[in-house]
């Protein structure tokens, strides 16, 4: 089954549950919710994020094609399998 599919399923079911049961499934994921919206809800990490928006949208900064990035990978990887 497909990521996709699953996630309209999960959805599915937390919308229909009873209450005791979407209460015991987001106790099971709650520690991982609170890091994720955390993140997002940090001054720092935001400003750093806009100011590499920033930086890409007016070309100061250095980009890579997804060919590069995956070459450069490669080759990292190489050098860790023959140490």
């Amino acid at each position: 089954m497909s990521t996709v599919a699953i996630r309209k399923k999960l959805h599915h079911y937390i919308e229909t549950a009873q209450d005791k049961k979407v209460k015991a499934i987001f106790t099971m994921v709650e520690d991982e919710i609170g890091e994720t919206y955390d993140r997002w809800n940090d001054e720092a990490f935001l400003a750093e994020l806009l100011r590499r928006e920033e930086s890409y949208l007016n070309g100061t900064s250095k980009t890579y094609t997804p060919e590069q990035v995956f070459a450069k990978a490669r080759k990292g990887a190489k050098k860790i399998k023959h140490s």
